[in-house]
């Protein structure tokens, strides 16, 4: 990523940071990947539960897959598969996951802490970085890799902001 963000937002909120997840969700289609990079606390999990709403799916159940790795969720058009890659140390732990399995598989694909498994990743996704500004405010920068994606942030641009683009 070496031009700047293709979308940069202020969250104020819990709930905003979930509403922006919902307008997402919304525009995902079977395939597409979300990788989430930021600090403990920062939103990411937030931001899974208004892509599960937006996506069909009973965001009420919806929570961190630190402990399990992956959490898998029915319910909507199409799964939605979350996986946390905090807990996992060195590419042997990563290749027995079948990453490759979830990229471009059956459902819509999001991943916590993906940094780590970099050789995995695919390189068309959108990546989006959460960062602290105060104990309520978070900055969510979008960053869109491949033509798929871009399209994808012009779609949300104006589903979520009425922005034409």
């Amino acid at each position: 990523m070496t031009s700047g963000p293709d979308l940069d937002i202020v969250s104020h909120g819990v709930e905003q940071t979930r509403r922006l997840g919902a307008h997402l969700g919304r525009l995902l289609q079977q395939g597409d990947i979300i990788l989430l990079e930021g600090d403990f606390g920062s939103g990411k999990t937030t931001f899974t539960q208004g892509v599960a709403k937006g996506m069909g799916i009973d965001s009420r159940y919806v929570n961190s897959p630190t402990f399990t790795l992956i959490n898998e969720y029915e319910g909507g058009n199409v799964p939605l598969h979350h996986i946390d890659l905090y807990r996992l140390e060195g590419k042997e732990q990563l290749a027995t996951l079948g990453l490759e399995e979830y990229f471009g598989g059956d459902g819509v694909t999001v991943v916590e802490w993906p940094s780590g498994a970099a050789p995995w990743l695919p390189e068309s996704r959108l990546m989006i970085n959460f960062s602290y500004i105060n104990d309520t405010k978070r900055t969510l920068r979008f960053y869109a890799l491949g033509e798929r994606y871009a399209k994808l942030m012009d779609d949300l641009k104006q589903s979520a902001y009425g922005l034409q683009v």
